[in-house]
């Protein structure tokens, strides 16, 4: 992402609670392509952390699950949980997810978060902003809710990206129901397009389909944990979990299917077939699919200078393969993989400014780890 510097950085210390432990300054290597990589702890005792944003001044958001939102100072210590978040219904796969910086941050100091909003017969998926001020987020405003609200506790999506249009892509998951990522006159398993205020952009596929949610950009997704918009070309791409086996890396197209669960590179957990997707010609197929899984999460597109050789390349957060996916990109197709492994389950990850690598790992005790060359 774009790295504002702030005009003042008088926030730097104030999130810096007295107390808060601070991180182990122990560090290991791994193996990867780039060479040797140091792999240094930065924080602890977090609650699955499941999204991470920078700040400008190279402090940290990262998100509990539980539902607490927290900063990361430069020195390593960990606030308080910020005010302002709303409630949110933490059960399976729900909580507070993920977290990311309006743009236009260094003016308006907007956040958007991504969570699990409870009410109706359960929860659904729910996206809101707010201002970050010392502390706190204040004036949040829900901007979308997934609807209809299901019960049950798992596949809501969760990730937020914004393009160089000035709009913002928000993913949504299937809630374990499937038929309904079918149906476009539900939210569930589809990416949104909105106005980052929330309002439906006027070129939307479906915006004049009175048979549709004007929110849609695409459809027929089951549980989209990863977005990235790819640099230069400004187009969007999604990762997504399949069933057993078949998880897809995509590039959605506006008002095109997917295919789930019509479709699938993968097999329903009780062992029943599911439809591969070249008998569905008329469904968009995936750029490259997994079988076994990799269970992926978070994504980026890599665009800093620490690791040239990975310039452009995208990292997936790999919550299977224990460890982070690189796949090298030409021409739209995957030329290369590489997995570098870190032995823990991975949600997340993020390019710092200095172009070293954060990843959060998804357990009870959470740890943030960074990533530099040796």
């Amino acid at each position: 992402m774009t790295i504002h510097r702030l005009a003042a950085g008088t926030l730097l210390a104030a999130f810096a609670v007295a107390g808060c432990a601070r991180a182990e300054t122990e560090s290991r290597t791994v193996d990867s392509s780039a060479g040797k990589l140091t792999v240094e702890e930065r924080a602890e005792n977090l609650n699955h952390p499941w999204g991470l944003a920078f700040l400008p001044d190279g402090r940290l958001l990262v998100t509990e699950r539980a539902g607490r939102l927290r900063i990361l100072g430069t020195d390593g210590k960990l606030s308080e949980p910020l005010a302002g978040v709303p409630a949110v219904q933490a059960r399976g796969q729900g909580g507070l997810l993920d977290v990311a910086l309006d743009p236009d941050f260094a003016q308006n100091r907007l956040v958007y978060i991504s969570f699990a909003e409870p009410g109706g017969e359960g929860a659904s998926s729910a996206f809101a902003r707010g201002t970050l001020a010392e502390g706190r987020i204040d004036g949040l405003k829900v901007i979308f809710r997934q609807q209809p609200k299901v019960s049950g506790n798992g596949h809501y999506g969760g990730r937020i990206v914004f393009p160089p249009t000035g709009h913002v892509f928000l993913t949504t998951g299937d809630r374990q129901k499937l038929d309904p990522a079918q149906d476009l006159m539900s939210h569930l398993g589809k990416v949104i397009r909105l106005n980052r205020d929330g309002s439906v952009p006027a070129d939307n596929p479906f915006i004049r389909s009175t048979g549709a949610k004007p929110e849609i950009w695409s459809y027929g997704h089951r549980n989209i944990q990863g977005a990235a918009i790819e640099p230069g070309t400004g187009a969007l791409w999604t990762i997504e979990f399949g069933p057993a086996g078949g998880d897809e890396l995509n590039k959605p197209e506006p008002g095109k299917n997917y295919g789930w669960p019509l479709v699938s590179w993968g097999s329903h957990y009780d062992g029943r077939d599911i439809p591969d997707p070249p008998t569905r010609p008329d469904l968009a197929d995936a750029v490259k699919y997994w079988n076994p899984t990799i269970a992926p999460s978070g994504m980026i597109f890599y665009t800093g200078t620490m690791f040239p050789q990975w310039k452009n390349n995208i990292l997936i957060a790999g919550l299977g393969t224990l460890g982070i996916v690189r796949l090298e990109i030409k021409d739209g197709k995957v030329v290369n993989e590489e997995r570098i492994e870190l032995g823990r389950r991975i949600r997340d990850v993020e390019q710092a400014p200095d172009g070293s690598i954060y990843v959060a790992t998804d357990d009870d005790d959470g740890r943030l780890w960074r990533l530099s060359k040796k």
